[in-house]
């Protein structure tokens, strides 16, 4: 694992970043929503345009186990190894962290030395973290200056609190619980922060016991989902703040910070408003020595026949957009933003991060929609875009389809068949479907991804 000289893939600055080769490969997480006992996977997409495998998956690893539900995963270690405090610039980026949602159970997988066929070289048992961190159902993970940073929806009895804990960055031993003093900070889901400001920031779902079975109503209409940002001392490991965006707006999920490390905001996905099923997406930022938050886009609910929607909507006569993802370009200008009610991918011009503007727009799948791939035109798509990564230029944008096999069901009743499409990003504005990219994933649904050499939504930067 450790070498002499710092892995190429680091970056000092996301501007040095987005000058790096492009990316060959994706890893993307599968996992199977049957009880037939087959485990989920690791897949691996072929990204280059030359070759002529593009746009299949050309590997694939299965789990030990079966019923991990395999979600988000990271890398074992990122750009921030170059950092000044806490540096470990002799790692490489070379072990993907992959936690099982429902299982909390962790694969350390190996990409090396054949990418295409990454191993499993340690599994840490849910026992283990339960015991040493005294977490569960784990969600995050992102590679930090002083180790590998995992956070957990709740308690291994599926209540709270959710919080975070630390990986070692050599021997993925689990080092304990991360915060000292936690605060009023009850739900979890998401965290990111700002190096320089030795600021953390998390977001909120439910706990285990709210989420897994799939939205409850009663807990929606009553506001007990997470409507608040946590704003934390980072290198103290103390809660600061609590920024509350109102009971109305539920599910605060997906957070994406400024990569540049002077920028002091960032952004957060709102899923819903029980006002009128709208979205949205608002920007945290220091305002007079403390933080602050502002609602800086609303998405609106779309009219639908009732016969056309699922149970849990009918009543309403409309389709939320639910935006359950989000991502930044590396020179903080674009912002994408997923709609998984709709089926639309939108993109923001947020070089003024306090006002956006519409710069494209792109529909595939959607719960009423179901608009098709050009490459299946025939075909409708159900799911929509959904988990979204960004290359490090900002000139292709991946997506896939599948939320949470449990909000799956109840969203899209009759089964997401999962897919994966590319987007080419035009840096004026403006989004086009790759004609010649569509991945489908063969009875498992796909979730997250990340690209070779890094992406937006995995490395932090200590230099500008």
């Amino acid at each position: 694992m450790a070498q002499w000289k710092p892995d190429p893939t680091f970056y000092p600055s996301p501007r040095l970043a987005m000058l790096g080769p492009p990316e060959k490969l994706a890893y993307v997480a599968a996992f199977n929503p049957t009880k037939d006992g087959r485990p989920d996977r690791m897949t691996v997409v072929d990204l280059s345009p030359a070759s002529p495998r593009y746009g299949t998956i050309v590997g694939k690893i299965d789990m030990p186990k079966a019923g991990d539900e395999l979600h988000h995963f990271g890398w074992n270690a990122c750009s921030s190894a170059l950092c000044p405090y806490a540096p470990h610039p002799h790692v490489e980026r070379r072990y993907l962290i992959v936690p099982g949602l429902r299982s909390s159970r962790i694969h350390i997988l190996d990409t090396k030395p054949d990418p295409l066929n990454p191993k499993i070289v340690r599994v840490i048992e849910p026992e283990e973290v339960f015991t040493r961190a005294r977490y569960s159902r784990l969600h995050t993970i992102h590679c930090g200056p002083e180790g590998i940073y995992v956070s957990g929806l709740g308690s291994p009895d599926g209540e709270g609190p959710g919080g975070i804990f630390l990986l070692d960055h050599f021997s993925f031993d689990v080092l304990g619980q991360w915060e000292m003093d936690r605060g009023p900070q009850y739900l979890a889901y998401d965290f990111w922060w700002h190096l320089g400001q030795d600021t953390m920031i998390t977001s909120e779902w439910g706990t285990p016991n709210m989420i897994e079975n799939g939205l409850v109503p009663e807990l929606l209409l009553n506001s007990k989902y997470g409507h608040h940002l946590h704003i934390w001392d980072l290198r103290r490991r103390k809660h600061l703040q609590a920024l509350d965006l109102g009971a109305e707006h539920q599910l605060v999920l997906e957070l994406r910070a400024a990569h540049d490390p002077t920028k002091a905001y960032g952004f957060v996905g709102v899923v819903v408003s029980l006002k009128d099923l709208s979205s949205s997406v608002w920007v945290w930022h220091r305002e007079n020595g403390s933080w602050s938050i502002r609602k800086v886009i609303e998405i609106p609910a779309e009219p639908a026949d009732p016969e056309q929607l699922p149970p849990l909507l009918k009543g309403f006569k409309a389709v939320p957009p639910l935006v359950s993802d989000i991502n930044l370009s590396l020179d903080d200008r674009v912002l994408y933003v997923s709609c998984w009610g709709t089926g639309e991918m939108r993109q923001y011009d947020v070089s003024d991060p306090f006002s956006p503007r519409l710069t494209g727009s792109v529909h595939l799948g959607g719960i009423v929609r179901r608009t098709p791939h050009p490459k299946r035109p025939s075909v409708p798509l159900n799911g929509a875009p959904q988990m979204v990564e960004v290359s490090r230029d900002g000139r292709r944008v991946y997506f896939t389809n599948s939320l949470y096999h449990a909000w799956d069901e109840q969203f899209y009743p009759e089964g997401v068949r999962s897919w994966m499409v590319k987007l080419d990003a035009d840096p004026a504005g403006g989004l086009k479907v790759d004609p010649d990219f569509f991945v489908e994933f063969d009875g498992y649904r796909s979730h997250q991804i990340r690209l070779e050499g890094g992406d937006c939504s995995s490395d932090s930067y200590c230099y500008t």
